[in-house]
């Protein structure tokens, strides 16, 4: 109704306009200040003196039989209520799973709550950026901030919990150089310091604008609290209406108008971001918590936090390169050590639960490890199959784990052996359940034989003979892996790669996942590998081919649709199971200023299989050494590792070595490095790099076209 008194095109359309838009204006208008819907907050309780229907309108919410008020929640402390938001962690589920694989593992019992807060390990974790995992540390920027911080007490974290957010994030630079001396700590009034020496003379949290309020202008503990919560709720208005008291008596005090009025403003800004401290400091003190398992008992934390995370492959994945990282092991499942969950075993390695495959039910779990301890450890597949319930362990929970490897320790049967056909196209695995089924039948008529008065006739239940095959190779291993358990355990695809991937790659997937972030690689080449999961030929409205291309790497997953030349040329390279190497450009479309309405478009400039960019983007291999480590003994452990590489070269078809090598020699101290180039010993990088000698101590990398 404002804007048609006001505004005349409102007024014009509404009496003048087309009948659509009329209909429009008035719809609008009957629309007008309603509710357009409501919702409940995710953790909020209403808490009230007596019953609740007394006292303020009720209802169900949407869906559920969940009780909830009528009111907007920011109301309901004016009605007398009161609203406590009550969180749940998964910190804490994986807190407490920790401390089980401890008991486990060590026999211990730890106190979480306890725990020293000036442990040295803890702080050397945070010091590093150490912090995958961590509750609330884990983003690059917050690593970041604690590298350049080093902190060294529980204050600091709980400070960086409360800065690091948008809006107080701006005093994180000052905050480490003060910490560190690099910048002057001042106060705008001397007596601030005993308030804000924690926090090197910057507030921080709104309990330090309630102590200096009632140190400055006398406020009293209620007018201390009015202002936080004005502060918490920004509520401005509030805060003016407590400004005239705080320069008032902040003037009788003595202090300078000037300043005070400065302060104060401070205040404001500081009002759109406070954190209070109570709040700030639980967080941290889970924080330090998590930090303290992962620094004292890493290999246990990183299995509760990846039973905790087994629903999300990104994260699990992201917590195997962890452990991988720190040189601890992630072995696949072992029907000997499994547990129902991630597990540590005694060498300190992290096992896979076996609750964690698809096909494999907590029933067939409880089973097998039930039987494990009464009677021991499995010896062989046929001692499995006899001992087992069949009846809850049947034909595809035995699938499920022979295809992961859950039965490879046995040592005499590889996985591919399982699923051998014999000439009449029996599988073995269903010649090994009927032998299972067989021994259980014999053993259980023996048995009921011992209140007849005759023996029962029991023949000898022969074992069938497990086939002789290939086994499978590295790949269909992940294959299979990544269909039962969900992701790769006992690799990577990508990793027969990594020297290529390092070498000439300058991003992953991750930047194709949002599109409104493409403005920022206008003009850039990207470089990414990643493997083919699924390829789509389609033919458009207008009779032209075009094609929905899945991509995957490491973490990341993108859709790619690509159209016309850019399709025909690179179709034959995109079949499911092929790897990739690209080289692509993103550009924008059209004229839009405005970078959020920009249009923008991905195009290959190169396409070419994985294994072919070992020859076509490599000049030169490069083998770095320190002087000190080069010998008579090193020159001829070169010498042979080339004339091995060449040798398979030819052995696989391929020729000779056609890329010359780099000795890059560095000092004792690592700081400076003279090439030497030698035009005269050339390899096949692919075949170079898969024969690394671990006798010798070097880096060998690739050099790109320069």
């Amino acid at each position: 109704e404002e804007a048609i008194k006001t505004i005349p095109e409102m007024k014009d359309a509404l009496e003048n306009g087309s009948e659509r838009t009329r209909m429009t204006l008035n719809f609008a208008r009957k629309l007008d200040g309603t509710k357009r819907g409501t919702g409940v907050h995710a953790c909020g309780v209403i808490i009230g003196r007596n019953n609740l229907f007394d006292c303020i309108p009720l209802a169900t919410a949407k869906n559920s039989d969940t009780m909830v008020v009528q009111y907007d929640g920011h109301y309901v402390e004016d009605a007398g209520l009161l609203k406590m938001d009550f969180l749940g962690l998964m910190t804490l589920d994986i807190l407490t799973a920790t401390l089980n694989n401890i008991k486990k593992r060590h026999g211990i019992d730890i106190e979480i709550d306890e725990i020293p807060l000036d442990d040295e390990r803890t702080y050397q974790l945070f010091q590093n950026g150490d912090t995958t995992a961590i509750f609330q540390f884990e983003s690059a920027g917050m690593r970041k901030y604690l590298r350049e911080l080093k902190p060294t007490r529980f204050e600091d974290i709980i400070a960086m919990v409360s800065l690091y957010r948008p809006g107080p994030m701006d005093n994180i630079p000052s905050f480490i150089a003060r910490k560190h001396g690099r910048e002057k700590i001042t106060y705008p009034i001397p007596e601030m310091g005993k308030i804000l020496d924690e926090t090197y003379g910057i507030t921080v949290y709104q309990e330090q604008v309630m102590q200096l309020s009632r140190l400055l202008a006398n406020f009293t503990r209620g007018q201390a609290d009015t202002l936080r919560k004005a502060m918490g709720k920004k509520l401005i208005a509030k805060m003016e209406e407590l400004n005239t008291d705080f320069i008032y008596n902040g003037t009788q005090n003595g202090y300078d108008k000037d300043v005070l009025d400065k302060i104060w403003e401070e205040w404001k800004k500081f009002a759109s971001y406070a954190f209070n401290k109570s709040h700030a400091t639980c967080y941290a003190f889970v924080s330090y918590q998590t930090a303290w398992l992962k620094a004292n008992y890493m290999a246990e934390f990183l299995a509760a936090n990846m039973t905790t995370e087994i629903a999300d492959l990104k994260k699990v994945t992201e917590l195997i390169d962890e452990a991988t990282k720190q040189g601890i092991a992630v072995l696949p499942p072992d029907i000997n050590e499994s547990e129902s969950e991630f597990s540590v075993n005694k060498e300190g390695a992290i096992r896979f639960g076996l609750a964690a495959l698809k096909g494999v039910g907590t029933n067939a779990v409880a089973d097998i490890i039930a039987e494990r301890n009464a009677n021991g450890p499995f010896t062989s597949i046929f001692d499995f199959i006899s001992r087992i319930n069949l009846r809850s362990c049947n034909r595809r929970v035995v699938e499920s784990m022979a295809s992961v490897g859950a039965f490879d320790s046995f040592g005499n049967i590889h996985r591919a052996q399982f699923f051998c056909e014999d000439k009449d196209h029996k599988p073995f695995i269903e010649k090994l359940m009927a032998y299972g089924s067989k021994m259980q039948d014999d053993t259980q008529q023996m048995q009921m034989s011992i209140f007849d008065e005759a023996p029962a006739e029991v023949g000898e239940t022969a074992m069938p003979s497990i086939p002789e095959c290939e086994p499978w190779t590295s790949f269909e291993m992940l294959k299979h892996e990544r269909e039962i358990a969900g992701f790769f355990i006992s690799g990577h695809p990508l990793d027969h790669f990594k020297p290529v991937i390092n070498a000439f790659c300058n991003t992953t997937l991750e930047p194709l996942q949002d599109k409104s972030t493409w403005y920022k690689y206008v003009g850039k080449k990207l470089s990414f590998a990643a493997m083919v999961t699924a390829a789509q030929d389609r033919i458009g409205k207008s009779g032209n081919p075009y094609g929905i291309i899945t991509l995957e790497d490491y973490q990341f997953s993108y859709e790619w649709m690509m159209f016309g030349e850019e399709y025909s040329k690179y179709k034959h390279l995109f079949e499911k199971g092929q790897f990739l190497f690209f080289n692509a450009l993103i550009s924008e479309r059209g004229f839009e200023k405005d970078v959020t309405k920009k249009n923008f478009w991905i195009k290959p400039t190169n396409v070419m299989y994985l294994r072919d960019a070992y020859l076509k983007e490599t000049v030169a291999v490069r083998i770095t050494m320190s002087i000190n480590d080069i010998t008579i003994n090193t020159a001829n452990i070169i010498k042979e590792w080339v004339e091995r590489s060449n040798a398979k070269c030819k052995a696989d078809g391929k020729g000779g070595g056609t890329k010359s090598v780099i000795f890059s020699i560095k000092n004792a101290n690592s700081e400076y490095a003279t090439d030497m180039y030698n035009f005269e010993m050339r390899v096949d990088p692919e075949t170079f790099m898969a024969l690394k000698p671990a006798a010798l101590m070097c880096e060998v990398t690739l050099d790109g076209k320069k």
